[in-house]
């Protein structure tokens, strides 16, 4: 298996600075931001960091979507795992997720609290993979857009793996999977 870099840290700090400035400009001080477990605790951390030296104070949940189990492809449905975030009628919700692939657990997540109150529900992605949308779903921000690629680091895994690195790499072969 080889892992090739695509975005180092600086571009990916770079990056995310870029999008609190997007973010802060968009919504309340007081935003909830909710975080897809597990592959966007990372950029979750970075993202509210930036934000708050912006001025923009959020709360912070998480919640546990399935979709790929262990597996390189999506299932095409999407369970929740576990208790979802509390408090979120006529709140401002930014779902923050690693990937958006396919598009369906993103969507589902944006129906979720839209049909739970929130007043407004916008989602933020590290990374865009458009070519694989089984959904229409079109994240409002985007860290990097990429290819048909399979990507790791920077919390996004390969069967748990990889999600330490402080990059985000292609993975090419296969290493005994």
């Amino acid at each position: 298996m080889t892992l090739t870099v695509l975005h180092d840290e600086h571009a990916i700090a770079g990056r995310v600075a870029d999008l609190a400035q997007r973010i802060a400009a968009s919504v309340p001080a007081d935003l909830l931001i909710v975080g897809v477990l597990k592959g966007a605790f990372v950029f979750v951390a970075d993202l509210v960091r930036a934000l708050d030296r912006l001025g923009v104070t959020p709360e912070v949940e998480f919640m546990r979507l399935s979709s790929y189990g262990r597996s390189r492809e999506s299932a095409g449905s999407v369970r929740l795992l576990g208790e979802p975030p509390a408090a979120i009628s006529g709140r401002t919700v930014l779902v923050v997720d690693d990937i958006a692939d396919t598009g369906v657990s993103l969507d589902f997540a944006r129906r979720f609290f839209a049909e739970r109150g929130a007043a407004r529900v916008m989602t933020c992605v590290l990374l865009d993979k458009p070519s694989r949308r089984r959904v229409a779903f079109v994240p409002e921000f985007v860290g990097f857009a990429v290819a048909d690629v399979f990507v790791v680091g920077y919390g996004l895994d390969d069967a748990e793996r990889y999600r330490h690195l402080p990059y985000l790499a292609t993975v090419d072969g296969d290493a005994n999977r």
